[in-house]
């Protein structure tokens, strides 16, 4: 099974496409490919909306993924960033219909609970529990938003297949 994990942001989109094989013993998770979509700061907002449209579907065509799973917006400090986070938020799932992908949502704390057990982790170590739990073979991305998209899917294949 294919699944996109996606991190939702205006400025930066994480995102990573993961093979999934629950049926082994060993529950093996594959990373196809992973990134980010980052909107140009001098676009209009409406342009980087559909900028995060456009390469998401180019995305969602060459990757072809099964399913979806996408974080949910839960808490945030900054008013000023909702907002926007939740705009794009709207564009993926949009997006995300129109190719007909089912959808799975989990709140950050979730997120943080499966891959490390404790659901108010902090980045780094939800990063050192990816790197564990996809393998040494595997290289892990820099960009902490790339690295939630992972976290994301890999959550999904722990708490939904």
């Amino acid at each position: 099974m294919r699944i996109i994990g996606i991190d939702p942001g205006m400025a930066i989109v994480g995102y990573c496409f993961m093979d999934s094989f629950p049926e082994r013993v060993d529950n093996q998770n594959i990373l196809i490919n992973c990134g980010s979509i980052q909107t140009n700061k001098n676009l209009s907002h409406s342009e980087r909306l559909l900028e995060i449209h456009n390469d998401l579907s180019q995305l969602l065509k060459t990757y072809k993924p099964d399913i979806a799973a996408v974080e949910q917006l839960f808490y945030f400090k900054n008013a000023k960033t909702i907002i926007p986070v939740a705009e794009a938020r709207g564009v993926i799932l949009m997006t995300l219909e129109m190719f007909n992908i089912p959808v799975y949502e989990y709140t950050p704390l979730v997120v943080k609970q499966t891959i490390t057990g404790y659901g108010r982790s902090e980045k780094k170590e939800v990063k050192e529990m990816v790197k564990i739990l996809l393998g040494d073979e595997q290289k892990i991305p820099k960009l902490d938003d790339t690295i939630d998209a992972i976290a994301i899917a890999i959550c999904h294949t722990m708490c939904a297949i």
